[in-house]
């Protein structure tokens, strides 16, 4: 299966990523988790227009870093089951938690269902904004040259941490069988999700997007998704004097480096002809993570729908209906 503008197949299984990881990254991110073990989450429901007669419907409401307001999509299973099962959805660049009606099949088979809107993008959160530097185009390099705790999708990712910790901590959610997904920088977010909360027992990413931002430099596809990376040298750098401090800067926000804290066992998606999220950057963190692990190839796919593998994530949920926690 040879990949015209990427690396060998057979190599990607091997690939360790190109992109800087910073060499405080680990103390970056645990003292980022004391930030929010310290905060009141301010958690809020309120019932929903939208609802069905089998699955109670919320607007979810939770405060995340900097005091911005959260909202998630919720959807509480009425089944005669004390406790369930809950996955979490996170969604693509830009977009938003989606319509109620995409969550229905995991409610209606028991789930606790949240989907998040990340902050700033095309759903009801908060982006408080504050950071120094263009904001025009682009997440990636939203606080760039601020302080390294002013990156932008620092606080995404602690997002991620903070919604899974809440739901975990319903009274009906059974803490050990917990899910999350996601297409694109959903699948980004899954494996940050997975990682800053290592008790997540199953993901399934799929063609993650925030990974190894110097390789999709080096092979000039800074375009589309990552068009932001070009922007950002044009406006603010444009003789590179800077390259490795910026990829470095990039490091604490590149979701590879994070993957060897996940626990869980890891499903993903990815199309060998996706020019959005190169194979090799998604294997990069693919490769890094230790748990238990598979991924479906799709030869002929690029950043789109893959046939048939929405189906196989909802199976690989589902096993944990029946999945013993002891």
């Amino acid at each position: 299966m040879p990949l015209l503008f990427d690396m060998p197949y057979d190599q990607l299984y091997s690939y360790r990523g190109t992109n800087p990881c910073p060499q405080d990254f680990d103390q970056y991110w645990d003292n980022a988790l004391k930030e929010i073990d310290a905060m009141d989450p301010q958690v809020e429901f309120i019932k929903a227009s939208f609802q069905t007669p089998y699955a109670e419907c919320y607007h979810l409401y939770f405060t995340g870093c900097g005091g911005a307001r959260i909202h998630v999509k919720y959807l509480n299973p009425l089944t005669k089951r004390k406790s369930h099962p809950a996955v979490l959805f996170y969604h693509g660049y830009a977009g938003n938690s989606g319509d109620w009606v995409e969550k229905l099949p995991y409610a209606a088979n028991g789930f606790c269902v949240a989907a998040m809107d990340c902050r700033g993008q095309g759903g009801e959160s908060q982006d408080n904004g504050g950071v120094r530097g263009g904001t025009l185009n682009g997440h990636i390099i939203r606080g760039l040259d601020g302080k390294k705790e002013d990156l932008l999708f620092r606080q995404v990712f602690l997002d991620t941490a903070i919604l899974a910790r809440i739901i975990m901590n319903l009274p009906q959610v059974d803490e050990n069988r917990i899910g999350a997904t996601g297409y694109s920088q959903g699948g980004g977010l899954t494996l940050a999700c997975g990682a800053l909360v290592p008790q997540i027992s199953r993901l399934a990413p799929v063609y993650p997007f925030l990974c190894d931002y110097q390789r999709v430099w080096n092979l000039d596809l800074a375009q589309d998704a990552y068009a932001e990376l070009k922007d950002y040298f044009r406006r603010f750098d444009p003789l590179h004097d800077r390259d490795e401090e910026v990829f470095i800067r990039l490091g604490y926000i590149d979701v590879q480096n994070l993957c060897s804290r996940i626990n869980a066992k890891v499903f993903m998606g990815t199309g060998l002809a996706d020019k959005i999220c190169p194979p090799s950057t998604q294997f990069a963190a693919y490769n890094k993570i230790k748990s238990e692990k598979s991924v479906a190839i799709y030869p002929d796919f690029g950043h789109e729908a893959l046939p048939g593998h929405q189906d196989a994530i909802f199976q690989f949920m589902s096993e944990l209906l029946t999945e013993s926690t002891v």
